[in-house]
C-alpha cells in the first residue's frame, strides 16, 4: 500500500473517530493522521521484529539439538574402525583352534569380545545404532549395494547378504551396510505367471490353400 494511500486510509479513520479538520486550520488535523501512519509503521516493524525472532530461536534450538546429537558423529566413525578390527581377530582364530586352546588364550578371546561388545554398548547409548539390513528392502540412502544375487524366490533389491554391517546416527548415516540384493524376483515371477503370450509371439501358422496359390501365381 502507498503512502498516499495509508494518509487516505488515516484520514478516513480519523474522521470517523471524530478528528475532523476545522475549518480554518488544519494543523492539528494533520499531525493526528501522521501519527495514526506511524504507529502503523511501527506495529508492523514490530511485528516484523517479532517473527524474525521466532524464526531464529527455531533455528539455534535446532542448531543445539544437532550438536548434541552428532557431537561425536566424527570420534564414532573413528572407533568402528577399531571395532571391524577387533572382529576381524576373532574372525581370524579357526575353530578347531578356539575348542582346542588352553585356558590362557580361551581368556584372550574372551577378553577381545568383551572389549568389542563394551565399545559398541558405549556407542549405541550415544546414539549410534547398528544397520543389518537382511531381508528388508534396499535404501540406497543407508545401503551400498557390492554385488546382485539371482534369487527368483525373494522381491527383487531385497537385501540377501551383508557383507559389512553400517552404523546411523539419529537420521545420519556414519556408514552404510555393504550389501548383496536379489534380482529376478517378483519380475521373473509375473512374467511367469501372466499367461499365454499374444499370438505374434507364437510359431508361424502352417501356409493355408490361399496361401499354396498365391505362391503359384508368383
Amino acid at each position: 500500500m502507498s503512502d498516499q494511500s495509508k494518509e487516505e486510509r488515516f484520514s478516513e479513520e480519523a474522521a470517523a473517530n471524530g478528528a475532523e479538520a476545522p475549518a480554518n486550520d488544519t494543523g492539528d488535523y494533520e499531525v493526528v493522521v501522521k501519527l495514526m501512519k506511524e504507529n502503523e509503521d511501527l506495529k508492523d516493524r514490530a511485528l516484523r521484529i517479532a517473527a524474525e525472532m521466532e524464526n531464529l530461536r527455531r533455528r539455534t534450538a535446532r542448531d543445539v539439538h544437532d550438536a548434541r546429537s552428532y557431537a561425536i558423529a566424527n570420534f564414532a566413525r573413528e572407533m568402528l574402525s577399531v571395532s571391524d578390527n577387533l572382529r576381524r581377530a576373532l574372525e581370524a582364530v579357526p575353530a578347531d583352534a578356539k575348542a582346542s586352546a588352553d585356558a590362557g588364550f580361551k581368556a584372550l578371546i574372551g577378553g577381545v569380545e568383551i572389549t568389542e561388545r563394551a565399545m559398541l554398548a558405549a556407542l549405541e547409548r550415544h546414539g549410534v545404532k547398528k544397520l543389518f539390513p537382511e531381508g528388508e528392502k534396499f535404501d540406497p540412502n543407508f545401503h551400498q549395494a557390492m554385488f546382485e544375487v539371482p534369487n527368483p524366490e525373494v522381491p527383487a533389491n531385497t537385501v540377501v547378504q551383508v557383507v559389512q554391517p553400517g552404523y546411523s546416527i539419529g537420521d545420519r548415516v556414519l556408514r552404510p551396510a555393504m550389501v548383496g540384493v536379489a534380482k529376478g524376483g517378483p519380475k521373473a515371477a509375473t512374467a511367469a505367471e501372466s499367461g499365454p503370450k499374444p499370438a505374434t509371439d507364437e510359431a508361424p501358422a502352417e501356409p493355408g490353400p490361399v496361401n499354396e496359390q498365391a505362391e503359384k501365381d508368383a
